[in-house]
């Protein structure tokens, strides 16, 4: 365990036993930061690759997952903002190349209450799974390096039944935030990381966030991650840290660091990022699982608490922060992914586990 006490030196028994119960379910690498009033606390555990023994680094890139849903959903909310994008205007008006239902609005495509089936795929109450691109197994690991353009991708998804009429329900599809980088894209006619560089990580000085496109490099320094799959009857282990993330898209693709996720949390729920107007939009939930405008609003035993977690290939991010900002946590992981997930169980449990000692008043600091 290596920590980097900051501003103010913190005990915090609860969040080292959280991460090293982390290490103890088979993760590779946690990185952890810790910003509350009273100062910062940064730790790590675990090793940087598989088989080494370099301790994994404290404020290393790593790729975010859907955490990136949050910065598409920031960048969207702005231009709304500068009067270039309508919440609440159908989002065929900007894309009208797809042939988009016009009942969809812009604002469904950030709260996933649009219908469109999600390009990676749908699991269906009865448990029914239909398949959109790969992500699993070794026909996701033989084509990690192909790029999927954005337009494809909801291309497919348009080809499938929508799961309901627009507004009706919930379902977490990724293609709404392709569609809604799209939107981004085509008011500005700049690409997404112009834009969002702009918007947000220029404003904000965060120098270790990027929206990578196709190109599959992660920055240095960073921790690896790997994915376990089955070929002709042998199991195989490959470092999956360079990938194209296209396939994926605007869902996933983003890398940051535990710093900069932090410096953005804790700016846009401290209110430095949209006008109050659109935060509160933004942070109001739907009723099925308290899913905002790219944020998730989860209720604890010391109130309300914001995040948007992620996850992909080998990598995951925790984004969490008070209503005001003035408390964040902020966590990057890597570890042997596979095709059945089976790690996922732990990491839920742990993130439970940091929410409740970061703040549920269980720090014993």
């Amino acid at each position: 365990m290596s920590t980097d006490l900051s501003s103010q030196v913190l005990n915090c028994p609860q969040l080292l036993a959280a991460v090293e119960e982390l290490i103890e379910s088979g993760f590779l690498g946690v990185q952890v930061r810790v910003n509350d009033k009273r100062g910062e606390w940064v730790g790590g555990a675990g090793v940087r690759e598989l088989g080494g023994s370099a301790e994994a680094l404290t404020n290393g890139h790593f790729r975010i997952g859907s955490s990136t849903k949050s910065f598409v959903a920031t960048s969207v909310l702005l231009l709304v903002a500068e009067g270039r994008i309508g919440l609440d205007v159908p989002a065929a008006g900007y894309l009208p190349e797809f042939g988009l239902d016009r009942r969809i609005t812009v604002r469904m495509l950030l709260q996933h209450t649009s219908g469109i089936f999600n390009h990676t795929g749908e699991l269906y109450e009865d448990g029914t799974v239909v398949f959109g691109v790969p992500w699993q197994g070794k026909e996701w690991v033989d084509n990690r390096f192909r790029t999927y353009l954005p337009e494809e991708l909801v291309r497919l998804s348009l080809s499938r039944p929508a799961r309901f009429a627009p507004g009706t329900g919930w379902s977490y599809a990724n293609t709404n935030y392709v569609l809604a980088r799209l939107v981004v894209e085509r008011v500005t006619g700049r690409p997404f990381a112009e834009e969002v560089q702009r918007l947000v990580l220029g404003p904000l000085g965060m120098t270790g966030t990027r929206a990578p496109g196709a190109s599959p490099e992660v920055p240095e320094p960073h921790n690896h991650g790997y994915y376990r799959y089955e070929d002709a009857g042998r199991e195989r282990t490959v470092d999956v840290t360079r990938q194209n993330p296209t396939w994926v898209g605007a869902g996933g693709d983003m890398i940051s660091t535990t710093r900069d996720l932090h410096t953005y949390f804790s700016a846009l729920m401290g209110g430095r990022l949209l006008p109050a107007e659109l935060l509160a939009e933004m942070r109001t939930p739907e009723a099925t699982v308290g899913y905002g405008l790219g944020v998730f609003a989860q209720d604890t035993g010391a109130g309300t608490v914001f995040h948007h977690n992620g996850a992909t290939m080998g990598s995951a991010a925790l984004m969490y922060g008070a209503p005001d900002g003035s408390t964040t946590l902020t966590a990057g992981l890597t570890w042997v992914d596979d095709a059945d997930l089976s790690i996922a169980p732990a990491f839920q449990a742990a993130q439970q586990r940091f929410v409740d000692a970061v703040f549920c008043g269980k720090l014993g600091r």
